[in-house]
């Protein structure tokens, strides 16, 4: 009870503290406050650690480019606020894995699944960590991405995009988080695993990796994507563009918008960590 009541605390905290800062919406603060309260109050201090090394480098980036990626803004759906559905699509499967470890572990305390899934978890915040880092340092690259696939040029900042300094950033925040995960293990924080740290660091980076060029792929090829036909360009926007003009459907999966996207990087990056721990 006590950890429940001194995690509610610091998750309602820092969610206050984002919202005031504008790195989260309303919704975005309560949805974040509940994985917040589930990941530390189930958790502790090694799960909620790794929480925060996503949320606080995502969120200090986002921040710190803000302007300089203001071109960008008339394309992505959302902008560097957080709703609701951004931070789920984050965090979500993240809380299906400490929930998954919270259960089993009265039921199978020696079971090898345990560090796999807290691997798995570590994992899946390391691909969205991935994503966002490649998302808010690839426009600085000095030529425009090309579209994973058919390699052909495309805007800055067009889902599916990808460039070298993108990738590089994208495996630049896959491996934060992991030295943070792996930092926890040290201080014995974490739940202790037996194998090597070095081979646990490779686990979830490779994890991340993989996570954040799923979502390329996705973003690439199925997700939906609009066209704003006053402005005559591709937008993640609908029904309206950033000039008000209303968006016609261009391609995609109707449904499958950037923030399940997002999911299927964290989902991908969780259990390619989890396997990889499990058989390596």
């Amino acid at each position: 009870m006590a950890r429940f009541i001194i995690s509610s605390f610091v998750a309602l905290a820092i969610a206050a503290l984002a919202y005031k800062v504008r790195s989260l919406s309303k919704t975005g603060a309560l949805s974040a406050a509940v994985l917040g309260i589930l990941i530390l109050g189930l958790g502790g201090l090694s799960w909620g650690g790794i929480l925060l090394s996503f949320f606080i480098s995502a969120s200090a980036l986002s921040n710190r480019f803000k302007q300089e990626k203001s071109s960008l803004n008339a394309y992505a759906a959302k902008g560097s606020q957080r709703d609701a559905g951004q931070v789920l699509a984050n965090g979500a499967v993240a809380g299906i894995f400490v929930l998954l470890h919270s259960l089993l572990a009265n039921l199978l305390p020696d079971s090898p699944i345990l560090p796999a899934l807290w691997v798995g978890f570590a994992a899946s915040f390391a691909g969205a960590n991935a994503d966002t880092w490649a998302t808010e340092l690839g426009w600085l690259n000095r030529r425009d991405p090309v579209l994973i696939g058919n390699f052909a040029r495309v805007p800055k900042g067009t889902s599916g995009g990808v460039s070298l300094v993108g990738t590089l950033a994208s495996l630049a925040g896959a491996a934060f988080v992991a030295g943070v995960a792996i930092l926890t293990q040290i201080v014995e924080w974490a739940p202790q695993i037996s194998k090597p740290m070095g081979r646990v660091f490779l686990f979830i980076t490779v994890g991340g990796l993989v996570g954040s060029l799923v979502d390329s792929a996705l973003g690439a090829s199925l997700q939906v994507i609009y066209y704003c036909p006053q402005c005559k360009q591709q937008t993640e926007k609908s029904p309206h563009h950033s000039c008000g003009a209303q968006t016609v459907y261009q391609r995609g999966i109707p449904w499958l918008n950037n923030d399940w996207v997002n999911a299927a990087c964290t989902l991908t990056a969780g259990f390619v960590g989890m396997l990889l721990n499990l058989f390596f």
